[in-house]
């Protein structure tokens, strides 16, 4: 079985291979009020059409660097149950919507998902999804972000299984970025090139201390 991390696992129909997103995530542990909001009641983002994929969430005004911007939302599952989901694009398998957090369950965008969804990856993110102490899912700034640009955090995908070419353009990356690596796949050390991944099947989370 061929697995992938990132949001939700999906199941490829034709080659019945398990795929799945896992976004190294960054674990926050200061309350939530320490962090500057956007000073507008509105929320400061639009759904629009991308020019890398799909959909996506662009600024309507300037966000400062550390900003809330959108929570993550989803169904809360138990990680056997995400697991043992449909896809929800069975047009396109590596597209996901799972997000697991660190005590194992995950968020399921699919239900009761909001705009934090549409968020496209980047080699060169001006974003971060950061998990607070209570289990909620932030995406944040990076930076400070000008309106019109696309909001963007890197997925950091980890693939289980073998990488095939189709595969590989499955997920392949369009972000346009200077140094974009040309893949969603999370970045494998230089001397472990050609070693296979074998850590589980959805987004993830790392803890900052």
């Amino acid at each position: 079985m061929n697995r992938v991390r990132i949001h939700h696992p999906q199941i490829d129909p034709f080659q019945n291979t398990r795929i799945s997103k896992r976004l190294q995530l960054s674990h926050h542990r200061r309350s939530l009020l320490t962090l500057p909001v956007p000073s507008s009641k509105s929320p400061p983002y639009v759904i629009h059409p991308s020019p890398t994929h799909g959909r996506g969430v662009f600024a309507t005004q300037t966000i400062r660097k550390g900003a809330r911007i959108v929570q993550y939302r989803g169904a809360r599952l138990p990680s056997d149950v995400a697991d043992n989901r449909p896809a929800s694009d069975s047009t396109d398998p590596y597209h996901t919507l799972l997000f697991k957090l660190h005590d194992g369950t995950v968020l399921d965008a699919s239900q009761g998902g909001n705009a934090a969804r549409w968020i496209n990856h980047g080699c060169d993110p001006n974003c971060e999804a950061i998990e607070y102490d209570d289990g909620r899912v932030f995406i944040c700034a990076k930076r400070t972000i000008r309106a019109g640009e696309e909001l963007r955090y890197d997925y950091r995908l980890e693939y289980e299984g073998r990488m095939s070419r189709s595969v590989q353009r499955g997920f392949a990356c369009r972000c346009g970025a200077r140094r974009c690596r040309g893949t969603m796949l999370k970045a494998v050390p230089r001397k472990n090139k050609g070693a296979r991944i074998t850590s589980g099947n959805k987004k993830t989370v790392s803890r900052r201390q």
